[in-house]
């Protein structure tokens, strides 16, 4: 039975049989009436234990609004401290990264380090289904990679890139890459969705100094999944074993089509 039908029974109406019961008050004195007395003192006992029974279940409708009340107030202290611990994760992660230029000043323990710290960020993802969330679009700064291609770790430090970008258009699933002087270079992608949060990368045109299209080998394809994701952070990891982590810097960008 829900609990909203419970509701005490209909009390008779003493008022309107006022005056029959002043008739019968002289009968009491009869033997006979004393008798049939008890009878209608039963009946007010009944009515009268009948309304205490009802009440009974007063006490339960109050427990259940309290079971309730508690739940939501765990519930919502759950919630802060999932908030709070991932705050406390990425300002984790931020300081490791800092000195390391992205990557490319990284021992191979400062990799190990960021990887621990990542994957506790992603053992709570707010985001389980990335491809389909609106906060995957937009213009992403990498601020760390293990890739050794992207962080051209085997150029002088003056022939590399010194930021490069990541946009996404989750609606058309496109990706576009791009790195800052001293090249300019860029290159577009289309993605294919493999489940909710992993994506087949087929790379289609680079743009030499951002200007000079030279068509993409059939051979430049790869995988990533996305592993973390919030307004703020991107988490992934590639097919080959690389880790990305990005920051967003513009949720309005769009790929020029």
């Amino acid at each position: 039975m829900a609990l909203s039908t419970l509701s005490p029974p209909s009390l008779p109406s003493f008022t309107t049989q006022s005056a029959a019961a002043s008739s019968l008050l002289p009968k009491l004195h009869n033997p006979t009436a004393a008798a049939a007395a008890p009878s209608r003192a039963d009946s007010r006992s009944n009515c009268t234990l009948s309304i205490t029974n009802t009440n009974y279940h007063a006490p339960a409708i109050n427990n259940v609004e309290k079971w309730r009340t508690r739940v939501s107030f765990f519930t919502d202290f759950l919630n802060k401290n999932k908030s709070k611990s991932a705050d406390a994760i990425k300002e984790e992660l931020l300081e490791a990264i800092a000195p390391l230029d992205r990557g490319a000043e990284a021992t191979p323990e400062d990799q190990q380090t960021i990887d621990q710290i990542a994957r506790k960020l992603e053992a709570i993802n707010p985001t389980k289904e990335p491809l389909k969330s609106s906060l995957l679009s937009g213009k992403w700064e990498l601020i760390y990679t293990t890739s050794q291609s992207i962080l051209q770790i085997k150029r002088p430090k003056f022939l590399r890139s010194r930021t490069n970008y990541q946009a996404i258009n989750a609606d058309t699933l496109r990706a576009q890459n791009m790195e800052s002087g001293p090249f300019f270079n860029q290159v577009t992608a289309d993605l294919t969705p493999l489940n909710t949060k992993k994506v087949a990368v087929k790379f289609d045109y680079f743009k030499l100094g951002g200007v000079i299209p030279v068509k993409a080998p059939d051979t430049a394809r790869g995988e990533l999944e996305i592993t973390y994701l919030d307004e703020e952070l991107r988490v992934s990891r590639g097919d080959k074993g690389n880790l990305f982590i990005l920051k967003m810097i513009d949720p309005s960008y769009r790929i020029p089509a």
